[in-house]
């Protein structure tokens, strides 16, 4: 009676336990839909800073796109001969933070009207530029700069370039969350923190907790 008692007993925590993982699975197997969009706004500290900080932002990566040669070093892009573009590249979940509002936080948070040009920092890899990844991003990315050109926000027409995507080359990784290494970094205290306390100001709703 009693072998006969155990053998029911695992055979019911053996069905529990196939249950259990049956249940489980979808769970574990499941990801987060996702997007990458690649954007060029200045110095990519700044802009890493700002969607590092995104609710639905997963990544922020800071790299070199848009150019002609492979691999670059930061040194190279520095010269302007290379072509690249400062960026970053941002992987986040649409659900979450819909890519309308990513582009209008991108916009809101460097001048886009500046040709390569954003304050002090001057050169082709300091360009205002989205990448866009697909056909969708360059539809959204067409409109929404044209209602903000159309809304006057600035004195002067926007001239960030819409292009395709074509190569991401990940920067130094002394360069990656660079911000949060180095707030008391000249750069860091007279430039950044002065644009996220404006950017947490003005997009308070969309900041993670």
């Amino acid at each position: 009676m009693k072998k006969l008692t155990y053998v029911l007993t695992l055979s019911a925590l053996t069905l529990t336990l196939m249950l259990g993982c049956k249940a489980q699975k979808p769970v574990e197997t499941m990801s987060a839909k996702t997007e990458t969009v690649t954007l060029g706004a200045g110095c990519f500290w700044c802009v890493e800073a700002i969607f590092s900080r995104v609710n639905g932002v997963v990544k922020v990566e800071s790299g070199y796109s848009g150019g002609h040669v492979v691999n670059p070093t930061y040194q190279e892009v520095c010269t302007g001969n290379t072509g690249h573009a400062e960026v970053v590249q941002v992987t986040f979940n649409p659900d979450i933070i819909p890519f309308a509002k990513i582009l209008e936080i991108y916009f809101k948070t460097h001048d886009p009207t500046t040709l390569n040009r954003q304050g002090a920092d001057i050169g082709t890899q300091y360009r205002s530029v989205i990448f866009y990844h697909n056909e969708d991003q360059k539809a959204t990315a067409i409109e929404i700069k044209n209602q903000l050109d159309a809304a006057g926000i600035w004195s002067s027409p926007i001239v960030t370039a819409i292009e395709p995507f074509k190569n991401f080359y990940k920067a130094e990784n002394y360069h990656q969350n660079y911000y949060e290494g180095n707030k008391n970094q000249p750069y860091c205290r007279m430039v950044i923190t002065p644009k996220l306390e404006k950017f947490e100001k003005v997009f308070s709703d969309y900041l993670k907790k």
